[in-house]
């Protein structure tokens, strides 16, 4: 299989960032992290085994993102408003930089489909409803989909502006509806231990009011926040946005 190892610095972060590619040629897809996670974690928890034929068949281009979440929703020194503020850093970079890059090494302007577990399953949900210009599908597993689950009591315009269950019910814009409606939207959460299956029904509703169809698939009690679960869910949806 085709690797590649990225590293530059971020002027929107201010500091390196790194990055790995997998495959050769195929449909881009960006992989966040779990929560402060790092590039290297999708393969090192054997995600990448799950995809591997895809990505051999060229029909996937996997590239997977550091994590800022350390030092900004999850970080509990200092002012948690200039914390949450690092995160619009974290939006610019992955935007500004990331993305261009993505498209640049497929050489072509296609739209980038996300994916993501637990705080990456936020990620990659926040990300395209955010930049539904930049981005045209998800598969989220595991997440949660409000930052007052993560940073408590505080609250200011940028926890608002990044908790989708808060704002989505409030974007009437035209244009954002059209293009939200347009992606393909795959959220899936267990009911079991540690996982957050409210979050999926809230947004589900949510979807279904504004009328952006996405697949919100809830899996038994036996499900558990863990890698097992999510080796055997990302192939399961793959498909669908391939």
């Amino acid at each position: 299989m085709h690797t590649e190892y990225h590293r530059w610095y971020s002027h929107n972060v201010g500091h390196d960032m790194q990055l790995k590619v997998y495959g050769h040629y195929g449909r881009p897809l960006l992989v966040f992290p779990c929560a402060g996670g790092s590039f290297h974690e999708f393969e090192d928890f054997g995600m990448l085994d799950t995809v591997r034929e895809q990505l051999n068949q060229g029909r996937l281009k996997i590239f997977c993102v550091d994590s800022l979440d350390n030092q900004s929703v999850l970080r509990r020194d200092g002012h948690m408003g200039d914390n949450i503020w690092r995160h619009e850093a974290y939006d610019k970079y992955i935007v500004n930089e990331v993305a261009p890059f993505i498209r640049n090494h497929c050489q072509s302007n296609v739209k980038i489909a996300l994916t993501g577990n637990s705080m990456g399953a936020y990620h990659s949900v926040n990300f395209l409803l955010r930049h539904p210009d930049v981005f045209d599908a998800c598969i989220a597993l595991a997440g949660i989909y409000s930052l007052k689950e993560v940073v408590g009591d505080y609250y200011d315009q940028n926890v608002y502006l990044n908790s989708p269950l808060d704002y989505l019910p409030n974007l009437n814009d035209g244009w954002f509806i059209d293009q939200i409606r347009q992606a393909k939207i795959i959220i899936c959460s267990g009911q079991g231990p540690w996982e957050y299956p409210e979050d999926a029904r809230r947004i589900k509703h949510i979807f279904e009011q504004k009328q952006i169809p996405a697949w919100v698939d809830l899996w038994g009690h036996n499900v558990d926040h863990d890698w097992p679960w999510w080796k055997v869910m990302l192939p399961y949806f793959l498909p669908h946005i391939l």
